[in-house]
């Protein structure tokens, strides 16, 4: 299967950025998109996993493609409606268009097109190829809830400090973290921030051994607290980003930028190199992850200048305002892709005038093979007769058919001899 983590180095180097897209404003796409996502999946009553899914799908799809080529909120659509597949909770494409067009301003939605539908279905087929048909995902969520229920302590602290970590995690899907780290590390990351944040410290807890020096030794191993800080500030860099201003771009330029290819064929997946193949993907959970990511071991510090989660106090995300989209989406080129079957089957042989023509076969095998039956029975019923007769009136049997038995035998013949013409 392919490795789906990356390094920070390759994160600084997408598609999107060789484009000509900045980071920063390729971690505001992404953002903007996982928000719709969940926005989305929530206003159509979707569980957290299919909305997490589809994130997910997002995220996977856009480091191979640029932000240039396929505007997130198609992307989004089509990686909601993959999602729900997946995740058994499906929904009608046109619902799930109803829905966006409802959340999205008339800019943003100009560019789903003329035909929005048509649109989000070629997309599936490219996302598909995208991602290499590897559609199962797994989430932090199941991760939190069985290691929150091995720790001891007080039951309303554990339970809002759960809460927390469960509020950290679909917010980090804002976030690459899952392009970075497996599901394991993550929730153990944020479970560890909301613990400091609601002042839940974990002194005991079930399965302890003399080894493990902190409880998630015995569910992750190699964690570091540096990989922790860094997992993180990561999401808290979510609660401190400025507002985005008035006069920046909010999507990719009309005009093609210098640096962009002058062909605008779709890009192909990239190789996976020897040295992903060799990056660890998540282990059954009765294993422990053994983390073998190198790491900067230098401190890193949130963009407020806070280096220590100690003192933070609970930060809450302000709904970010909406800014129009003022590029045009380019067209799909429609003749690489697998051919759509609409026409429906000619219905000329069923016609009125040829409906006797065709069917009349039939009614000649038909009368064929109901003729001798009825032949069979009369003549039957003539040698019964007969016999009941001679054996009480003491009369001769004659062995004379009758007139309607006579006239079946014909009416078979010529109905064969007509077949055989």
């Amino acid at each position: 299967m392919p490795c789906w983590y990356y390094e920070k180095k390759e994160l600084r180097n997408t598609p999107s950025i060789q484009d000509g897209i900045d980071y920063d404003a390729e971690c505001r796409y992404r953002k903007e998109g996982a928000r719709f996502i969940i926005d989305t999946g929530t206003k159509m009553d979707l569980g957290y996993n299919t909305m997490a899914t589809g994130v997910v799908y997002f995220h996977r799809f856009y480091m191979f493609h640029s932000f240039r080529s396929f505007p997130r909120y198609v992307t989004a659509c089509c990686c909601l409606l993959l999602a729900g597949k997946v995740e058994e909770t499906p929904k009608k494409c046109k619902d799930i268009i109803k829905t966006a067009r409802s959340l999205l301003t008339d800019q943003k939605f100009a560019t789903f097109g003329d035909d929005p539908k048509e649109e989000v279905m070629t997309l599936e087929r490219i996302l598909l190829q995208t991602i290499k048909f590897d559609l199962q995902v797994e989430h932090p969520y199941s991760y939190l809830l069985k290691y929150a229920k091995c720790l001891k302590g007080d039951k309303a602290k554990l339970q809002k400090m759960v809460q927390m970590a469960w509020t950290f995690v679909n917010d980090s899907l804002c976030t690459t973290l899952s392009l970075q780290w497996e599901p394991e590390v993550i929730a153990v990351a944020l479970m560890y921030l909301a613990g400091k944040l609601s002042k839940f410290e974990v002194v005991d807890w079930m399965g302890r051994v003399g080894k493990h020096l902190r409880w998630w030794d015995m569910f992750v191993e190699d964690v570091t607290m540096d990989l922790l800080e860094d997992i993180c500030h990561q999401v808290l860099d979510l609660y401190s980003q400025p507002q985005v201003a008035a006069n920046a771009p909010d999507s990719p330029p009309l005009q093609p930028s210098i640096h962009s290819p002058t062909s605008k064929k779709e890009r192909l997946p990239r190789p996976i190199s020897p040295a992903q193949q060799q990056t660890l993907s998540p282990l059954p959970s009765a294993i422990p992850v053994k983390v073998t990511k190198s790491e900067p071991k230098s401190h890193h510090t949130s963009s407020n200048g806070e280096g220590s989660l100690d003192k933070m106090e609970i930060p809450v995300i302000g709904k970010q305002p909406d800014i129009p989209l003022p590029y045009q989406y380019p067209s799909y080129n429609h003749s690489a892709l697998p051919p759509t079957y609409s026409t429906p089957i000619p219905t000329s042989l069923y016609s009125h005038q040829h409906q006797y023509l065709t069917t009349l076969p039939i009614w000649f095998l038909s009368a064929s093979a109901i003729l001798p039956w009825l032949h069979l029975n009369i003549n039957t019923e003539n040698t019964t007769l007969a016999h009941v007769r001679h054996l009480s009136l003491n009369l001769p049997t004659t062995g004379k058919p009758n007139q309607m038995s006579m006239m079946l035998s014909v009416a078979n013949c010529m109905i064969w001899v007509l077949l055989l013409i």
